[in-house]
């Protein structure tokens, strides 16, 4: 074992703390209110129908277990990486480096999806659906916030205070609106499986109920990852000021805020248009709240499609920032190019560079809910990773029962494989290719 794979590398140059509660809460904010409110909920209500409402809620209580066993990491051990350090310290470096390369999969995958989110949205706000036009407007604001990420975590963070704010009050507009156009027939929980036709005939029934399942369970790994934007305070960890406090604090404070949004926000959309309306407007352009809102009274339908782009731009932010710490984590270790590990002033320049080519090639796929069922299979693992981590600490280090992180590997290796085989399979073959890439890499520089 070298010394990088035992040794954290305290030694190398640290960026800044700059990061208080409220910072790393509106981080946090900007990372889950994007995407999965305004995009995958959609792809989501095309799995589970009604349901969704269930999956939102499941989704939320497996974050809530693998937000906290990400807290209580991130205060004994408050660097740049997340899931990927944790791995190196409480695990082995090779399960390290899995949580270090699914994340970056996983999150580049996220990133390409809300770009082109931002690009369905704008062009609804001009009655545009060109296909074309959406994947080059994605392409473009990956270039832009790229660059704005490279200037420093200062920077980034007051421009994501400004989306954040514009973001909340626009889904405040919607929530609000569109109370008074909810149907309560359309938020049918039951499963459907309380006709009359079915009632009397028990294995038709089972078998519906057995099918149900596994689709609310395919959807509660799809909203899962909409939820997981609190793991960008854990991988700023070098960033935020007296961790050990701020931390856990942030993460409870964003996940309790998430919760009640997504939850109004879908009981809402779906009541309010069909859970077959919201999946038909994610296929045709990406943009499903800005169609239900068109429902609603004129100008809500315009407040919704600003709302959503500021949400993606938010998004792209944030994890480009994520990412890049994660790249720069990496490459101290080894497991990624040296050249990637350079600071410069308040910013890892390169591994900011990179992160936003691989996502603005991502974008070039034109399908949310391929990136998006990508980035369910490879968050799920890194945060499988991540709870295996939590279990390994020493009792001094515990802030939560056992119980929670038992609930979080759990949840995560049962969902992880819900999504469509192809997806998954794909994910496992890329785990390998990064195994052996990490290999070559090593060999080498020796």
């Amino acid at each position: 074992m070298s010394s990088s794979d035992s040794q954290p590398p305290d030694e190398l140059i640290q960026l800044r703390r700059v990061l208080g509660v409220p910072g790393a809460v509106l981080m946090g904010l900007g990372s889950i209110v994007g995407t999965g409110i305004f995009v995958s909920i959609g792809t989501a209500a095309g799995v589970a129908g009604s349901a969704v409402v269930i999956a939102v809620a499941l989704a939320a209580i497996v974050a809530t277990c693998n937000g906290l066993s990400s807290a209580q990491l991130a205060a004994a051990h408050p660097v740049s990486g997340g899931a990927y350090e944790y791995g190196y310290r409480y695990a082995t470096p090779t399960l390290g480096f899995v949580a270090g390369w699914t994340f970056v999969s996983a999150k580049t995958a996220s990133a390409a999806t809300a770009a082109l989110g931002f690009g369905g949205y704008a062009l609804a706000l001009v009655d545009r659906g060109d296909r074309t036009a959406q994947i080059v407007l994605a392409a473009v604001v990956v270039v832009v916030l790229t660059i704005v990420v490279a200037g420093g975590l200062s920077r980034s963070n007051r421009l994501n205070a400004f989306i954040v704010a514009i973001t909340l009050a626009s889904l405040a507009v919607f929530i609000v609106a569109g109370l008074s156009h909810i149907d309560i027939a359309r938020l049918d929980l039951t499963l459907g499986l309380d006709g009359p036709n079915r009632a009397n005939d028990l294995t038709v029934a089972n078998d519906s109920l057995s099918g149900r399942l596994r689709d609310i369970a395919h959807a509660t790994a799809l909203m899962f990852v909409a939820y997981t934007g609190y793991g960008r305070i854990a991988t700023l960890g070098e960033e935020v000021r007296d961790p050990a406090r701020t931390i856990p604090r942030a993460i409870v404070i964003t996940l309790v805020v998430a919760l009640l949004l997504y939850l109004a926000v879908t009981v809402v959309a779906v009541g309010a248009a069909g859970a077959d309306q919201l999946a038909a407007a994610t296929r045709a352009g990406s943009a499903p709240l800005e169609t239900v809102a068109a429902g609603f009274a004129s100008p809500v339908r315009y407040v919704i499609a600003i709302g959503a782009i500021t949400a993606m731009l938010g998004v792209i932010l944030n994890l480009v920032l994520g990412i890049s710490r994660v790249v720069l984590a990496m490459a101290r270790r080894g497991d990624a190019p040296n050249r990637l590990a350079q600071v410069r002033g308040s910013s890892p320049r390169a591994a900011v560079l990179v992160t936003g080519a691989i996502i603005a090639g991502l974008t070039l796929i034109g399908s949310v809910k391929t990136t998006w069922s990508f980035s369910a299979f490879s968050v799920l693992v890194y945060y499988a990773i991540a709870n295996l981590c939590a279990l390994r600490q020493p009792r001094e280090q515990r802030r939560f029962p056992r119980a929670v992180p038992i609930i979080g590997l759990a949840s995560c290796l049962g969902l992880a494989f819900w999504v469509e085989p192809a997806i998954w399979i794909a994910g496992l073959a890329l785990i390998a290719v990064g195994l052996v890439a990490r290999q070559l890499l090593r060999r080498a520089d020796s």
